[in-house]
Formats: C-alpha cells, structure tokens, sequence
C-alpha cells in the first residue's frame, strides 16, 4: 500500500492517496479540524431545531454553545494530557501545541455537563430541560467528529478479517498504536496493518442512539430523561468498542482503560436514576388516578 491509502478489501473498497490536510490560500487545514468543526455546527443546529419543535427559544442552544465549545475542548484536553502525562511532563508548552493531536470526548463530555450547570445557574435555567436538547446535539456532533479520527488513521482495534477490516498503511500510524498483538498479523513483506474500524463502529452507533432519542423526545416523561438516555446508550457503545481500540487511556500506574470505567459507571448510574425517578413518578401519578376514578 502506498503511505496515503485505505483499504476496507472485504466490502472491495480502495481509496487511493486520502489526504489529511489540504490547503486555502497558503494555509494548511486539517480535515479533522474540519470534520469535528462540521459535527460541532450539525449539533448546535439539530438542538436549535428541535427547541423550536418543542417550543422553546432556540437562540438559548446558540447562545450556550459558545460557552460549551470553549470549555469542552479545553476539557478534552485535560482529559487526554492527564492520563498521558508522561508524553507531557517534560515539555509543558506541547500541552498547548492541539495541532498534534491529544483530545479526549469524555473530558469535552465532562466539559460540556460542568459548563451547561454554570451556565443555567447564572442564566436561571433548567438545566435538565436544556440538557434533553442539547445531548441530542452531541450525539449527533460525536457521530460525525469520529470521520475526522478516519482522515487522521486513528482510533482504530485489533486484528479482524471482518466483512468491515479496515487497512492502514503502518507508515501513516502512529507506532504506539500497533500493539504486540496487532503486530503478530503483519505478514512478511506487507506494509500496512489491518483493524477493527473502530470509529465507525461508534460513529454507526452515535448514529442510532440519536435517532432513539430524537424519536423519544416528545414522550419522554420528565426533564433531563434524555440525557439519562445519552448517558446509557453512548456509554453501553463506547464500552464494548473501548475494549477492541489499541489507543486506550489507562489509569495511571494500572491497567485499568480509564475510559471503560466511566462508561460503566455511566450505564449503571443513568440506570438506577431511571428507574428511581419513574418510580417516584408513579407513586405521584398513583393519588391523582384513583381520585380521578372516584
């Protein structure tokens, strides 16, 4: 394979010289940059439509993604410097340098979540209501940012001869990325690695748990129930896909995937809280049924 190409040769597709950058006016452009910018703007767009469709006053998403865009990719950042901090603790100046890459969702995630408390604090709102729509904006936006992590050839698993294997020439990835395991399949003479696509996996399913909650957001029974949904069906997807990707984050000193855990605690967590709060909403609909009756 030549350094620029890709390969999915069980679905006979062979993409020739895929760039990474291309360049305006003597400036050089990342297509990830590009891509993660254009699932950033279909996000902020769905949330802005679907306040509208459910009555509510689209210029608050606008308005609030300016502050969520900033503290997000500044969360992302800590995120990913924290758990590689090896990479950055002799030069603390690459932790500014994002060109190289180093972001995390989770830590966008947490970012976004920190930063939409704040902001409904001060601007008197609720959070939960605001949340239901803007998490249908995430999703949205995580499914098409992970195309920026195909131009890029990264975010990719383990060895698979799947009807979706994808190949990647080993010049065009990074080394660190090419685990022992991963290796032991290169044969003799072959120049390129072939793996489990891992973001589109996830972008596939970011896919279908937005068109889950979209299609429930007219019945969802109380404010913030569509985050809850976030919560469980991005985090069920991204811990059966973190278990077959060869970039994980590790907790430091173990060897435990940082990213794994959370998404456990996010499946468990939103969970119990759905099934509390229905509860406690049945126990109130209950009184109210049985005057009705008499």
């Amino acid at each position: 394979m030549n350094s620029g190409d890709i390969a999915f040769p069980n679905l006979g597709i062979y993409l020739e010289n895929v760039p990474k950058t291309f360049t305006i006016f003597g400036f050089e452009i990342a297509f990830y940059g590009l891509i993660i910018g254009i699932g950033i703007l279909a996000g902020i767009f769905v949330a802005a439509h679907l306040a509208r469709a459910t009555g509510q006053n689209p210029d608050i998403i606008w308005d609030f993604a300016v502050y969520a865009v900033i503290f997000s990719v500044i969360g992302g950042r800590i995120y990913y410097v924290v758990f590689m901090w090896d990479i950055y603790k002799g030069n603390l100046l690459e932790i500014l340098n994002l060109r190289h890459g180093g972001m995390a969702i989770y830590g966008a995630v947490i970012g976004a979540f920190i930063t939409l408390f704040l902001y409904c604090r001060i601007k008197k709102l609720n959070p939960f209501m605001l949340g239901d729509l803007g998490v249908c904006g995430l999703i949205l936006g995580q499914a098409i940012g992970r195309w920026g992590n195909f131009m890029n050839r990264e975010v990719f698993g383990e060895y698979t001869d799947n009807l979706f294997a994808m190949r990647l020439p080993i010049a065009a990835v990074r080394a660190s990325d090419i685990t022992d395991a991963l290796a032991s399949h290169i044969g003799e003479g072959e120049n390129f690695i072939q793996v489990h696509p891992t973001f589109l996996y996830e972008s596939a399913w970011n896919l279908l748990v937005f068109a889950v909650m979209v299609l429930y957001i007219k019945h969802k029974r109380f404010d913030g129930e569509l985050c809850l949904l976030y919560f469980f069906g991005y985090g069920i997807g991204r811990f059966v896909i973190e278990g077959i990707r060869t970039d994980t984050l590790f907790i430091p000193n173990t060897e435990i995937p940082v990213s794994q855990l959370l998404s456990l605690v996010m499946v468990v967590a939103a969970l119990a809280a759905e099934i509390v709060i229905r509860s406690r909403l049945r126990r109130k609909e209950a009184p109210q049924e049985q005057l009705s009756e008499k």
